[in-house]
């Protein structure tokens, strides 16, 4: 039986890029945290998401609606979902229909349009760190917020896949490229955008990787 810290990193030699993986996914892949990866993830982002209540608000890679649903339920007045798979859009449930597909690093959206921009672990799917972070800063406007996650730097010196179950049960793994702190650091900064604050929530259950970090949670500020 898969341990729980495992659950969502074993190996597999069934490679898929983001677009195909993420088709296959959408069908076992609910709006909630279904590992202990992403259940780490979310308490992380959830500490550092600043009031919506009245704004709005955009989530990059939606998937399903996972951010979109912790948006409207704290109050924001419009979210709007991106994401590039329809098959994961159209596993959300229907209150959340207000979901487009697109390109993390070529935004169908107006400049300096959103309060706040959120993405959940998907930066890692995208080799370019600077084109995704510099299209996240071009639609904040001014004084907005950036939060966003990925899977730590950690893992890739652990030899971890981020992987999933089809609802054959059948194994794979989903392309995933290393961000190092610094390289987050350098985007931020070149899309005008400030870190004002980071989390890096450790492994806490008994396993060779307990006191490791799991994830890499990042918050920045769009200067004026």
């Amino acid at each position: 039986m898969t341990n729980r810290v495992e659950e969502g990193l074993f190996r597999s030699s069934n490679l898929l890029e983001p677009a195909e993986a993420y088709a296959r996914w959408a069908a076992t892949y609910p709006p909630v945290p279904h590992n202990l990866l992403m259940e780490m993830e979310q308490a992380a982002m959830l500490e550092l998401l600043p009031e919506v209540r009245n704004k709005v608000a955009l989530d990059l890679a939606c998937g399903s609606g996972r951010y979109v649903n912790h948006l409207r339920a704290r109050g924001a007045a419009n979210v709007i979902g991106l994401d590039l798979s329809r098959e994961m859009m159209a596993a959300a449930p229907s209150p959340q229909k207000k979901l487009l597909q697109g390109d993390l690093c070529a935004l169908p959206l107006a400049s300096a349009a959103f309060d706040l921009v959120v993405c959940g672990l998907a930066v890692g799917h995208v080799e370019n760190l600077h084109s995704v972070i510099a299209e996240a800063g071009r639609v904040l406007h001014a004084g907005g917020d950036l939060l966003y996650s990925d899977f730590h730097p950690f893992g890739a010196l652990a030899g971890w896949q981020r992987t999933f179950r089809d609802k054959n049960g059948k194994e794979y793994a989903v392309r995933h490229f290393t961000h190092w702190y610094e390289d987050h650091v350098a985007a931020c900064r070149a899309a005008g955008l400030e870190i004002t604050a980071v989390r890096e929530p450790k492994i806490e259950i008994d396993h060779k990787w307990r006191g490791f970090p799991a994830v890499l949670v990042i918050k920045a500020l769009k200067k004026a």
